[in-house]
């Protein structure tokens, strides 16, 4: 398996637990005032790195590079900063919107780059 689809698959179940960590914390707390955040964590985090990671493990020829790793720590870097910044938001602190704001069109960008990659054809 590429090393990309490696990192991405450690790092969904990083976010996988993540968002089910939110989701016991709210249950728990009767509070559900986050739950973009843990949607966001969950869905963005958890299931779209998975399935990046599968689509590098099926097309091993789209993998390797630079590009793919560039990609990668984009659209990681704009989840993880939107997931913290989102919950700060939604726990009442309204001065991280424009964090939130930056990191959502850091993570479109990494969802820009992966289109890019798959759209591109595979190099010989």
């Amino acid at each position: 398996m590429p090393k990309i689809s490696e990192y991405y698959f450690r790092t969904a179940i990083i976010f996988l637990i993540a968002g089910i960590a939110l989701g016991l914390h709210m249950s728990i707390s009767g509070n559900h005032t986050v739950i973009g955040a843990h949607a966001h964590i969950n869905l963005l985090g958890w299931v779209t790195s998975a399935l990046f990671g599968g689509y590098f493990a099926l097309n091993p020829a789209k993998a390797g590079g630079r590009l793919p790793m560039i990609q990668y720590a984009i659209f990681t870097l704009g989840v993880a900063v939107m997931g913290v910044s989102l919950y700060l938001l939604l726990a009442g602190n309204p001065a991280v919107e424009p964090v939130v704001a930056a990191s959502s069109l850091v993570t479109f960008l990494g969802v820009l780059i992966f289109a890019w990659i798959v759209w591109t054809p595979a190099r010989p």
